[in-house]
């Protein structure tokens, strides 16, 4: 792991809730507006999560997890507050093109099979699947909203000086858990790294 990363990665709050509680250790990208025609790409394999709050929509969780969503939206920061706790080490990478596997994904993470089959049409088929480690702060770092954070794009620098340290990160979960949600990542998938 980094000693200190100044790379934030945008995702949906109640998603980094989620993986916060352990509930995936995946993420699923197609890429932002802001990618252009090439889309995404996993430029870091390690970086801070930037929760956002735009976009979430109770449709767009499975059933049972909507219920996080409120959790979320309760504990949001006070406006022009950023909260950074979360820090994902990316161990797999996948290039999802066979739609048919999202649903063996189901009950690996939070989003509704429709999400995931938008997500994936969106632009040209396929997305991409990232098993992360996730590892928590016990106190998050609190950094000022910025117009810089704004737009529909993964990747963020974060105006640190000197970068964000990952001294006390904690696991999210124990190496035999997340060995076995990895393992159950892979087979649905039907492992294969990009």
């Amino acid at each position: 792991m980094l000693p200190a990363n100044c790379i934030a990665f945008k995702e949906w709050a109640v998603i980094c809730a989620a993986l916060a509680d352990g509930r995936q250790s995946l993420i699923v990208r197609k890429g932002g507006i802001q990618e252009g025609p090439s889309g995404f790409r996993v430029e870091h394999r390690e970086f801070w999560l930037f929760p956002t709050y735009l976009h979430q929509k109770p449709e767009a969780l499975a059933d049972e997890s909507r219920p996080l969503l409120d959790r979320v939206q309760g504990e949001q920061p006070a406006a022009g507050a950023v909260h950074l706790g979360l820090y994902a080490v990316v161990e797999d990478v996948v290039s999802v093109t066979d739609e048919s596997l999202l649903t063996r994904l189901t009950g690996l993470h939070v989003w509704s099979h429709r999400t995931l089959s938008e997500r994936f049409h969106y632009r040209r088929p396929g997305l991409f699947v990232l098993t992360v480690r996730m590892y928590r702060l016990p106190n998050p770092i609190v950094i000022p909203d910025s117009p810089h954070f704004a737009g529909c794009r993964t990747w963020i620098d974060l105006p640190s000086e000197p970068p964000l340290s990952t001294a006390g990160l904690m696991p999210v979960v124990s190496d035999k858990e997340f060995a076995r949600q990895r393992q159950a990542i892979q087979a649905a998938v039907q492992f294969a790294i990009a």
